[in-house]
C-alpha cells in the first residue's frame, strides 16, 4: 500500500496535463515580456538587489506552473514545456531577424569618444560607478580612452578602445626601450659589484 502511493505521488499528476502545459506557456510569456520590459539590466548586470528579484521571481511563479501538483511527472512536464518553448522561440526569432530585433531591442551607447552619455545611463538605470567597475573588469581603467561602449541587447556592457596616438605609441616605446635599458645597467652594475 505505501509502494502503491509513493509511485502513485511520483508518477499520476495533480492536474491534467494541459492544464499545466498552459499554465507554464502563460508564465513563459509572462516572464519573457515582463524581464523586457524590465531592460537589459536584469539580464546582464546584476546587483545583489536585481539577484534577489530574480529569485524571488522564480519562487513566486512556482505555483502558478504546478498548481496543486507536487508530482514528479508533472514537475518533468513543466520543465519540458518550458524547454520546447523556449527552443521555439529562439528557433523562431532566429529565422526572423527583423522581428528577433524588435523583440530584442538594440543595443544602448553608454560612452562615444571618451564622453559618457549620461542619458544612456539614466534610461538603463546604471550609476557611473558600475559602468568604471564593467570597465575594470574588461581591463580598462580609463573611460576617457574608450573609443565606444555599449549595453548589449544581452545585458552585457562591451568596451572598444581608442588607438593610441602617434605620440602616444611613440612614448609607449620609449618608456618600454627605457625600462629595457635600465635593466641592462642595473645587471651591468650587479656584475661589477
Amino acid at each position: 500500500m505505501v509502494m502503491q502511493t509513493l509511485w502513485q505521488d511520483l508518477l499520476v499528476p495533480g492536474i491534467p496535463a494541459v492544464e499545466k502545459v498552459i499554465r507554464t506557456l502563460a508564465v513563459y510569456v509572462f516572464l519573457l515580456v515582463s524581464l523586457q520590459l524590465a531592460g537589459k539590466r536584469e539580464l546582464g548586470q546584476l546587483n545583489p538587489f536585481d539577484l534577489v528579484v530574480l529569485l524571488l521571481l522564480s519562487n513566486a511563479v512556482q505555483n502558478a506552473i504546478i498548481g496543486n501538483d507536487n508530482s514528479l511527472l508533472g514537475g518533468v512536464l513543466g520543465a519540458a514545456t518550458l524547454l520546447v518553448a523556449n527552443y521555439l522561440v529562439v528557433r523562431f526569432l532566429y529565422r526572423h531577424p527583423k522581428l528577433d530585433r524588435l523583440v530584442e531591442g538594440s543595443p544602448d551607447v553608454l560612452v562615444l569618444d571618451g564622453q559618457v552619455q549620461h542619458d544612456a545611463l539614466e534610461r538603463n538605470l546604471i550609476t557611473l560607478p558600475e559602468l568604471e567597475a564593467a570597465a575594470r573588469r574588461q581591463g580598462q581603467g580609463d573611460l576617457s580612452r574608450v573609443r565606444c561602449s555599449r549595453l548589449e541587447v544581452g545585458g552585457t556592457i562591451t568596451f572598444v578602445m581608442a588607438e593610441p596616438t602617434p605620440e602616444e605609441a611613440r612614448h609607449d616605446e620609449l618608456v618600454t626601450r627605457l625600462s629595457a635599458l635600465e635593466q641592462k645597467l642595473e645587471r651591468l652594475v650587479a656584475r661589477e659589484g
